[in-house]
């Protein structure tokens, strides 16, 4: 029965296909259908495929980079007699990648390679190649930069054409394809390198013309930092390579050199690195990663060019068409196997229903369940993203077969059941539970995120940590990044001016505290009796910075502003001196009285707490303001120092109408009172404390610090504003409740110390400290740590490692304050010793190393350890650091003093006894030399840089102290926002595969460090969406693989934008990650009109991209096939954010592609070229907007300005073209330079300032720089502004204020005082026009996703 079916159903179609032949055979030969191919291609020429296979290794790991020369260079010969194609080579080259990779890496390994991802990083070492040759010239200045054998004219022409091209490949200089540059001479022979090793004078030569490394440079493992930069240039494959490379690792593992390798293969060597090393580098680079669309163009009212076509260029692809893919019904493959002699007559008849099925219209009717007949289709299909993609990208085709299917109810409920958790149409995905931007998301980008979360298990697992474990701690999210500490000021030291709540002045406002709810007019404050907003100044009263603050206090409070306002009085000299005895807060204070007697800071401070408590906090501050304005009348200009007389003129002055005796005799009784300076010294000391004196001058709103200017002030109150509104529309907050207390008690921290607390500009460095333990002999696993007592057995959540310079002042503090961190106790975190030297350590300091390792090995468990420390890091700072003893007799001194201090805090002084005599003077500097190398290398510690390493984070230390307390603050800071989450969950695992005997609490302690160290690099949002609530029984596509560490949620609506990249990138994972995916299907339910009216592609790359008959590399291309003849066809790229590209050949108008005009041609081709990366970013300036208007410009280091831009007053944003390569960022000549400078670090009083940034292209991701600027000295001049304007405009406001104008109008009405309304300017303070609604915390998001009484979006 089935075969006599068969048999008539071929009857019918060949009947079909010879009436429809007999009578249309001519007309559909010239209507057959046309394809489109568009390729987008590099504008520098293609790199080798070896090459950038060494990079890719290089990203997983530093060592797999080397260890894949080794192998290439051990097992593979240059003949290439197995390898006779593109594709053969391939293979090879992916056999040996996979070899070092494990088995989750090896295919996105694989699939990175055929995406060509490292090319620009290859192109960015051709750059700093040709910058090595140019630097030593040829007497034949043979080595120009050309690889197409043009001369230095030409070369210079292209240059000129396009000066951001910095990566075109350098030309085999002398027909050498090697070299090895030392800074001071190039070699190109392996000879006159083994003669300059041989000769250490020249080794040791000056280190400032030593070539600069940079991060992304492969530096041997064995090298020795301290030694000499050597860096070869050169492609592995090469004889030369071979050469270079055996004499340089010999060399490095000597300690001769520091030996770095950069991949280069020059223009003209490619016969040289035989035939797989060359594949890649003669053809042009095609990229993929991006999207093309046709879309059906309205021709309703359009005019459209009917200029012939270009001639002269032809582009046909002979490429074939895919006969499987299903044409109404029919597999014409299949036809055409069984009728092969009637293939004319069956393409003629496919033709004809290819062209007959294009639609961009449906009826109304047709259009009711469109998405929810999507929907089906694709759940129903047997590849469900394979059908998902046919459908999207070709839905003209397919849309008139699709409004004809039978809708399955099931199906539609669930989608309109889910349609109440979220809207309609909306698309969402995210991986292991964080959110993905779908807007901004590329091939690119998404290959990254997957390789972080395959590396990040693969090292889990390598720490034997069973998989359910593994996916649970990666499907967690990080919370969002703490950006908002309160400092907890409240003491006996702050002086406040004024009280809300008591004060007369204030008395006849309204002390309802939700009148905070009512709307205002703009520009005007809640007038509230309550002390809603703090308002404390840190300042030194002797300084310019501080005084001023002083007037901005007195202009608000006499206009009756509804804030609370104090000040903590210190000295900076004071407190210098604190830091110069290392932060003694005890002592010091008493010893120097005599130092301090000609401190004008401390005098004011005295003078000003004997008026307050003789006459009140009103006068006290008019005492500071009379200092101001003495200071201000007497000097010639307004940024002049105090002087003693003005302090002596302001308290006689203040003093005079309400002393009863004289003020002068009272002045010479104060300043030798003793206890006025002991509570001047005390306040000093709180501020010193507190960690806030290093900013000079600072507000503290509620406790958030911000800058002491007018601006700020304002600024804070409005940030302020929204926080208490929702405080008390949720009735947290009422009229009786402590604001202050409530905030400080909830945020607040003991201690402020930027370096920790990062507001966001400066982004905290973080490093994995599993892969440095994972890839072999690591210093990590010989620290033995140090613990409070009585809590050694105890699982430890965080791990301070202390990186300590041991002959440095600093490093020896440091360590110090580690001690006492344990001392003061902490029951959560254990303390390990890094030791390092940045100079020629002294026998003393080897035996304060060694005895280190002996005690936290042999007596961490004593009670009294600790002590033993301490005292002899004070004993060895008083007697070899400060003192700088070098005597021999000293060594035996030290010895001495280590049994003395050990028998006094009872611990045994035999095992030192044994050791420390017969310690090696060799043995202990190797280990020295070996921690630094893993500090340089594995951590970014450059010698002689004191740091702090907890779980992962990188903390170096700068000029300020670092306390005691700023180890708490740390542990605080870390294990709420990164660690605890972790901490739940190893606790909670079987270890199965780990022998018991090794389950101790360091081994725990271990895991917790290595694994939240791990977690803290990835690169993520901090966003998650609650997937689980919809449901997924019959509208979703659900790909179950436990075996897997990756993990898709998505919704995705298939008839959409959205939806038809998403198909493609999902296909893509599915293939090469192999996650477990739960795709919610989430199409519009209700439609007007056809939702796609585009065809679509998104270029991925395959194997088949490279040629398996000769050693060509064609690249990925977008191909559409079959398309419609009679419809005007518009062409647009869909390419990652920071492409810029341009089409270069393009014979037809690619906004009006009418194929019926291509002739005889079957295929119209475009090509595009990628002419620029865009480098964006973002310019602050502290506590201020946007320096709109300043200028940047960029280049190399030989040629600075190649482009330039302007910061724009929008968020600071800017923006640049550039290629791949190392580009140094300048503040352009002129004003910009002459009033800014870049800030680096923090504000610890020792961010580096400078004119330039490097920034390092290497990726086609592009780069977002931050910027952050201050002002050199010049905080009242404007960017805009010439100073002469600007001086004139200062004389004009003399010293009223733009504030206290419109505060006295307001006031008139308002508060307690007559003012005269003399003001046309009007303070804006953002506010909410209508009743205050508080803004939920998914608000806050880029997802709206609602549902009754709960919302996907996790708070």
């Amino acid at each position: 029965m089935e075969n006599r079916f068969r048999a008539r159903f071929c009857v019918l179609i060949l009947l079909a296909c010879s009436i429809y032949s007999g009578f249309t055979l001519v007309g559909a030969q010239n209507r057959r259908p046309k394809n489109v191919q568009v390729a987008v291609r590099t504008k520098w020429s293609g790199t080798p495929l070896l090459l950038e296979a060494g990079e890719l290794l290089s990203k997983e790991s530093k060592n797999l980079f080397w260890e894949f020369i080794d192998d290439w260079l051990l097992h593979v010969a240059k003949t290439d007699g197995d390898s006779h194609s593109a594709k053969d080579c391939v293979k090879k080259i992916l056999k040996h990648g996979r070899f070092l990779l494990s088995e989750p890496l090896a295919p996105l390994f694989e699939y990175s390679l055929s995406l060509r991802s490292a090319s620009p990083r290859l192109v960015l070492y051709r750059q700093l190649a040709e910058e090595s040759l140019s630097s030593f010239p040829l007497p034949d200045d043979s080595y120009s930069n050309n690889e197409r054998g043009l001369d230095a004219n030409e070369t210079a022409d292209i240059k000129k054409f396009d000066p951001l091209l910095v990566g075109v490949n350098p030309k085999s200089p002398g027909g050498k394809c090697c070299w090895v540059d030392t800074g001071v001479a190039l070699f190109f022979d392996v000879a006159d390198l083994l003669l300059w090793l041989q000769r250490p004078n020249e080794l040791s030569g000056d280190a400032s013309q030593q070539p600069e490394t940079y991060d992304f440079d492969h530096i041997h493992f064995d090298s020795n930092i301290m030694s000499p930069v050597a860096i070869l240039y050169g492609a592995l494959g090469t004889d030369c390579f071979r050469g270079f490379h055996v004499t340089l690792t010999q060399a490095a593992k000597e300690g001769k050199v520091n030996y770095v390798v950069r991949p280069v293969l020059p223009s003209g060597c490619e016969a040289e690195v035989g035939l797989c090393g060359a594949v890649g580098a003669r053809d042009s680079l095609n990229l993929g990663g991006y999207g093309v669309e046709l879309a059906l163009k309205n021709m309703e009212y359009k005019a459209m060019d009917d200029s012939a076509i270009k001639k002269g260029v032809t582009l046909e692809d002979p490429r074939t068409e895919d006969l499987n893919q299903e044409v109404r019904g029919f597999i014409f493959s299949k036809i055409l196997e069984r009728k092969p002699d009637l293939t004319s007559e069956i393409m003629a008849f496919r033709d004809y229903l290819l062209s007959s099925t294009i639609s961009d219209t449906l009826d109304v009717w047709e259009l009711k369940d469109l998405g929810h007949q999507t929907a089906q289709r694709i759940v129903q299909a047997s590849d469900p993203l394979q059908s998902m993609q046919e459908i999207n990208q070709n839905f003209p085709s397919v849309v008139s077969s699709l409004s004809r299917m039978k809708l399955n109810d099931s199906i539609k409920d669930e989608i309109i059941a889910n349609q109440k958790m979220i809207p309609p149409g909306k698309s969402l995905m995210a991986l292991n539970g964080a959110l993905i931007n779908i807007e901004d998301i590329d091939l690119y980008l998404l290959i990254d995120l997957v390789h972080q979360e395959l590396s990040l298990a693969d090292q889990f697992s390598k720490l034997k940590i069973p998989h359910s474990t593994v996916r649970k701690v990666l499907l967690t999210v990080t919370p969002p990044e703490l950006n908002m500490f309160r400092v907890d000021f409240r003491s006996a030291h702050v002086h406040y001016l004024n009280n809300l709540e008591e004060d007369a002045m204030y008395r006849r406002w309204r002390n309802n505290i939700n009148e905070i709810l009512v709307p205002v007019f703009p520009g005007q404050p809640h007038y509230i009796r309550k002390n809603l907003y703090h308002a404390v100044y840190v300042l030194d009263p002797a300084t310019v910075c501080g005084l001023q603050s002083i007037d901005i206090i007195t202009s608000f409070y006499e206009n009756t502003f509804p804030m609370r306002f104090g000040v903590i009085l210190y000295s900076a000299e004071f407190i210098k001196k604190i830091e110069m005895s290392g932060g003694e807060l005890h002592s010091s204070a008493l010893e120097h009285d005599s130092e301090i007697e000609n401190d004008k800071s401390s005098l004011i401070i005295q003078l000003f707490i004997y008026i307050k408590e003789n006459h009140g906090p009103q006068t006290a501050f008019q005492f500071l303001s009379n200092v101001n304005r003495l200071r201000t009348e007497s000097a010639e200009s307004t940024d002049e120092a105090v002087e003693m007389h003005h302090i002596e003129g302001a308290f006689v002055e203040t003093e005079l109408s309400k002393a009863k005796s004289s003020p002068q005799e009272i002045l010479l009784k104060l300043k030798k009172e003793q206890t006025f300076k002991e509570m001047s010294q005390e306040s000093s000391l709180s501020v010193f404390k507190l960690g806030v004196g290093t900013l000079q001058c600072c507000l503290l709103m509620n406790g958030l610090v911000f800058d002491s200017s007018e601006e700020a002030l304002i600024n804070a109150m409005s940030d302020e504003l929204p926080r208490i509104q929702e405080q008390v529309y949720y009735g947290h907050i009422n009229s009786r409740t402590d604001v202050l207390d409530k905030f400080l008690s909830e945020n607040g921290i003991s201690r402020y110390n930027p370096q920790i607390l990062a507001d966001g500009k400066v982004k905290q460095r973080f490093v994995s400290l599993a892969s440095s333990i994972l890839g072999g002999d690591s210093v990590l696993n010989e620290i033995n740590y140090l613990h409070s007592p009585e809590t050694v057995d105890d699982v430890k959540a965080v791990t301070h490692l202390l990186a300590v310079d041991v002959t440095s002042k600093k490093g020896i503090k440091l360590l110090r304050e580690g001690i006492h961190y344990l001392i003061g106790g902490t029951k959560g975190a254990r303390v390990g010793v890094l030791f390092s030297a940045s100079q020629i350590a002294d026998l003393p300091s080897l035996l304060l190393t060694r005895t280190f390792e002996i005690t936290a090995a042999s007596y961490s468990h004593k009670k009294k350890v600790l002590d033993f420390l301490d005292q002899l890091c004070s004993f060895y700072e008083h007697k070899y650091i400060l003192r700088s003893t070098t005597a021999a007799e000293s060594n035996q001194e030290f010895v001495d003093k280590v049994y003395e201090l050990a028998e006094a805090n009872e611990l045994f002084s035999k095992p030192y006894k044994s050791s420390l005599p017969e310690a090696s003077d060799l043995k202990l500097r190797e280990r020295l030399n070996k921690v630094s190398q893993f500090l340089y290398r594995q951590l970014g510690i450059p010698s002689g840089v004191n740091a702090i390493i907890t779980n992962g984070r990188v903390t170096p230390l700068g000029a300020s102290v670092f306390l005691s307390d700023d180890l708490h603050l740390l542990e605080s800071i870390e294990f709420k926002h990164r660690i605890k989450h972790i901490v739940e969950i190893i606790e909670e695992v079987n270890w199965q595969d780990v022998d018991p005997d090794m389950l101790t609490s360091k081994y725990i302690s271990d895991v917790i460090m290595f694994v939240s160290s791990s977690m803290a690099t990835r690169d993520r949002s901090t966003e998650s969406a609650r997937f689980e609530i919809l449901n997924a029984e019959y509208s979703a596509v659900v790909v179950n693989n436990e075996n897997s560490s990756i993990h898709i949620d998505a919704v995705v609506d298939p008839l959409s934008p959205p939806g038809q990249k998403l198909s493609s990138l999902l296909r893509v994972l599915a293939k090469y990650a192999h996650p477990s995916m739960r795709i919610v299907l989430n199409p519009l339910s209700s439609l007007g009109d056809l939702p796609l009216k585009n065809y679509y592609r998104y270029v991925v790359p395959t194997m088949d991209d490279f040629s398996s008959t000769d050693y060509t590399v064609n690249g990925p291309k977008a191909f559409f096939a079959n398309m419609p003849l009679s419809k005007t066809l518009t062409m647009n790229l869909d390419v990652p954010e920071p492409w810029l590209v341009e089409p270069v050949i393009a014979i037809h108008d690619l906004d009006n592609i009418f194929l019926e005009n291509l002739g005889d041609a079957r295929t119209l081709q475009a090509v595009f070229e990628l002419e620029a990366l865009v480098l964006t970013g973002h310019c602050a300036e502290k506590d201020h907007g946007p320096p709109r208007g300043l200028q940047l410009i960029l280049g190399t280091e030989n040629t600075p300005h190649l482009v330039d831009t302007i910061v724009m007053a929008n968020l600071g944003y800017w923006q640049m073209k550039v290629h791949p390569g190392v580009w140094h960022l300048q503040l352009a000549p002129g004003r910009s330079s002459e009033l800014y400078f870049f800030r680096d670090g923090v504000d610890d009083g020792s961010q580096e300032k400078s004119l330039s940034k490097r920034i390092a292209v290497n990726d086609l991701r592009g780069n977002v720089v931050h910027l952050e600027v201050v002002k050199k000295g010049k905080e009242h001049e404007k960017l805009l502004i010439s100073s002469d304007v600007d001086n004139q405009s200062k004389d004009k406001r003399g010293h009223s204020s733009w504030n206290s104008k419109i505060f006295e109008w307001a006031s008139s009405f308002i508060g307690g005082r007559d003012h005269s309304k003399k003001s046309d300017d009007w303070l804006t303070v953002p506010r909410n026009r209508y009743k205050y609604e508080p803004r939920r915390r998914d608000q806050d998001k880029k997802i709206d996703v609602q549902v009754k009484g709960k919302t996907m979006v996790n708070p």
